[in-house]
């Protein structure tokens, strides 16, 4: 919507100029007009007309135009402003995550699985100029969704993780470290990053961690590594029942801290542990602010200027006073 400005403001500050002007034309008015004593005024009723009575607000038309000269030089405008933005330094991310069937373990709520499937999908809606892949592993690897800006199909992908038998079991940390760094390594992005997060310790797959995060670091690429899971004890699914539902039994909780450090020191990163669910959350908001996206916003100003008007006014005004003066009173003056 067209909102009003005055590009001149400061004209307004004449308007003081007003009272000023109305004491000075009231004290002419009184210095001009000659008195005359009378014993009755009986005899002059009636006899004013309608334009004797309209004589006095000549000098409101002299006002009026003034004031509106006022409000011309303040130059009144409507300006409609439209925003478009542009990105400058778009982020690719992909997020690596452990598929393992040790996220099903109930040290978060409902289980590790689950929580983090909520804490990653409010990440995504709050990068919405940036590209987000999605790699999920096991003892092996494979992209879910290539690095794309159809936040719908991230978040989509991000909804269908669960745990199957489509990937072997174990923690293969280099594997899916290794799928992510292949889905960034030709990216022209201004920036590149990993966010990896796993529950356990690297006992599966063919690359190794430390080699990945070597490759990573050569195609420029950070990672963030998070290690999930609470400190102690945890209920782990061990074995299907007979009714086709999972069986837990208390375990300890094992995260090889000193290989994720590793990759994200290597990698300038960040290593976070995630112990709770607001703790995973935290981090995610924590991830958000380290990786900015700098935005620029172009505004367009689109002015109509609307001081012509009111110059027009102040013309007629002075105009219909000069002529009135000049016709009609002109016996007054």
């Amino acid at each position: 919507m067209a909102k009003i400005n005055f590009l001149n403001p400061e004209f307004f500050w004449l308007f003081l100029l007003i009272p000023l002007a109305i004491i000075w034309l009231v004290l002419k008015r009184n210095q001009q007009s000659a008195t005359l004593k009378v014993s009755s005024v009986k005899g002059f009723k009636g006899s004013y007309s309608v334009w004797t009575k309209l004589k006095p607000y000549l000098s409101v038309l002299r006002l009026l135009a003034l004031s509106s000269l006022i409000i011309a030089l303040a130059r009144p405008r409507t300006v409609d402003i439209s925003n478009r933005t542009k990105t400058t330094k778009g982020i690719d991310i992909v997020m690596a995550v452990d598929v393992s069937g040790s996220m099903l373990a109930k040290d978060l709520k409902p289980n590790r699985m689950e929580a983090l499937k909520r804490v990653a999908e409010n990440f995504v809606d709050q990068r919405p100029n940036d590209r987000i892949g999605l790699v999920v592993y096991a003892s092996e690897a494979y992209t879910k969704t290539p690095v794309t800006s159809d936040k719908a199909i991230v978040a989509q992908a991000i909804e269908s993780i669960k745990y199957d038998n489509i990937l072997k079991d174990g923690t293969g940390i280099g594997m899916g470290l290794a799928t992510a760094v292949n889905r960034l390594k030709d990216s022209k992005a201004k920036s590149k990053v990993i966010i990896l997060l796993t529950d356990g310790v690297n006992n599966a797959g063919f690359i190794e961690p430390e080699t990945a995060a070597d490759i990573a670091k050569q195609y420029g690429i950070k990672v963030y590594t998070i290690g999930i899971g609470t400190n102690g004890m945890a209920e782990f699914p061990y074995a299907l029942g007979p009714n086709g539902q999972f069986l837990f039994q208390r375990m300890k909780v094992e995260i090889d801290e000193r290989l994720m450090k590793s990759i994200a020191k290597k990698t300038d990163g960040e290593y976070f542990r995630a112990t709770s669910n607001s703790k995973l959350a935290e981090i995610y908001d924590e991830i958000n602010k380290l990786e900015t996206t700098e935005i620029e916003e172009l505004k367009f100003y689109d002015y109509d200027e609307k001081y012509r008007p009111f110059v027009w006014l102040a013309g007629f005004l002075i105009l219909l006073e000069f002529g009135l003066r000049n016709t009609v009173y002109r016996s007054f003056i």
